[in-house]
């Protein structure tokens, strides 16, 4: 581990990775057991509801510090060219190799429970893989949008942020809030050109961060946000829920955008994290534990949807032990000469 670790950084991708395993702990306990799903009582909805907040905080997290890590660079054509031989080359590799890894061990995976929904059963398999081409295409246009955002000031890059957001965020909420009060073929059009989409804004608001410009903000006012969006983001499902509505929280929902934010930022301003050796060992983990811990997601949910408990209860275990084999799996992956950093996507 390097001496010049950033400890909230790695507070952050520590508490990003855990998050992402939490939400699919969750979501493999409430989706493989969705024939079951009228008889969920309507506290196991709300901890679904509530668990699916602290899960979609995870992606912008780790979108946030690659902002602030790779943005504030300047880069010529071989700069340009080494960044993309380390991080786009290795990334595209690492991506095949792993979807070949998946749909190989998908074909000796046996689920023995008349519970599980054998559908879902594949796409829980691959549901973390989206994050993959999307981060690749974000990589391949980083060095020109850094060389740009040089020629601006932080104030007129988030003017801009601004309006993409709107655009982003707020006008798919006001179709969703539409539809689902019956007036429906609401479709607002408009083309966010090369700005990432609602992935490229989160990119830029961690380099934001790091110019500093929301240090004005008092941290009072950022947690109220935090807590303000978290409880949007609840009662909005709850809302939609009891109206047979069939959202869905993803990462485009504005509050999304504005709790994850607010929490980031509030995590820059820590001086000093405690328990950092465990931190930094989460963190240096973090990417190896996203690409493995779906190996032990499908043949563990089987066993865990049988337990005689609530499902919140199923999700913890289910969390629990995804966090213990990923992490065991990663450190002695990690370990194999001239394989396991090259596999692992580690340097």
């Amino acid at each position: 581990m390097g001496k010049n670790r950033v400890e909230w950084i790695d507070f952050v991708r520590a508490i990003a990775i855990l998050t992402v395993l939490y939400i699919h702990a969750t979501d493999g306990i409430y989706i493989i057991s969705s024939d079951a799903i009228m008889n969920y009582t309507i506290y196991s909805r709300i901890f679904q509801f509530v668990s699916l907040f602290i899960g979609r905080i995870g992606v912008p997290f780790f979108l946030m510090i690659t902002g602030y890590l790779l943005l504030d660079r300047t880069y010529n054509d071989e700069r340009i060219r080494k960044f993309w031989e380390k991080n786009c080359k290795g990334l595209i590799i690492v991506t095949i190799i792993w979807a070949a890894i998946y749909a190989i061990s998908l074909q000796f995976v046996t689920v023995g429970s008349g519970q599980v929904n054998y559908t879902e059963a594949g796409n829980l398999f691959f549901s973390h893989m989206w994050y993959m081409p999307m981060i690749i295409g974000m990589y391949l246009s980083m060095p020109f949008v850094s060389n740009a955002l040089k020629n601006f000031s932080p104030q007129t890059i988030n003017q801009a942020t601004i309006v993409f957001a709107f655009l982003a965020f707020l006008l798919p909420f006001i179709t969703v809030l539409c539809d689902m009060h019956g007036v429906q073929n609401v479709t607002i059009q408009y083309c966010l050109g090369f700005s990432g989409g609602v992935y490229g804004i989160y990119i830029i608001l961690g380099y934001l961060v790091k110019k500093d410009l929301f240090k004005k903000y008092s941290s009072n006012k950022l947690g109220l946000l935090a807590i303000v969006s978290f409880a949007i983001c609840v009662v909005f499902q709850y809302y939609s829920y009891i109206r047979g509505y069939n959202f869905f929280l993803w990462y485009e929902f504005p509050f999304i955008l504005t709790g994850s934010f607010a929490l980031f930022e509030l995590c820059s301003r820590m001086k000093h994290v405690r328990a950092f050796p465990l931190i930094s060992v989460l963190s240096k983990y973090s990417f190896a534990v996203f690409l493995i811990h779906n190996l032990f997601r499908l043949p563990l949910l089987p066993v865990i949807v049988q337990l005689p408990y609530t499902e919140p209860v199923k999700a913890l275990i289910l969390w629990v032990l995804l966090i213990f084999f990923s992490y065991i799996a990663a450190a002695i992956i990690y370990r194999i000469p001239r394989f396991g950093k090259y596999i692992l996507y580690m340097r």
